[in-house]
């Protein structure tokens, strides 16, 4: 699960690679290669590759037809950093509990 959560992050770290996720969120439908790197100032190469980073993590799917290639996103992935981060987010709120009853019993 960690290495899974790895590669989500590391796909998400970048800045042109959360665009190009949440272009294919928003469209929620495929979109072909073509179309989603003609949306970016960079190559359509460039774009392919950011696409293989997300896809490695799971957050894109790449279907080919006929000589195009389709991408859609699948959020799914998204789910298990959200847990990461829930199980931290509970250590912390109880941390911070746990130091306002003792303030509150010191004074």
């Amino acid at each position: 699960m960690q290495d899974k959560i790895t590669k989500i992050f590391k796909a998400i770290a970048d800045p042109t690679r959360r665009e190009i996720f949440h272009a294919l969120v928003v469209a929620s439908t495929a979109l072909p290669i073509t179309q989603i790197s003609n949306q970016f100032d960079i190559s359509r190469q460039g774009v392919t590759k950011h696409l293989k980073t997300l896809e490695d993590a799971g957050l894109v799917q790449i279907n080919t037809k006929g000589r195009e290639r389709f991408c859609y996103a699948d959020t799914n992935p998204l789910k298990e950093v959200n847990q990461w981060i829930k199980f931290y987010e509970q250590f912390w709120d109880g941390a911070l509990n746990n130091l306002s009853n003792y303030l509150d019993k010191k004074v």
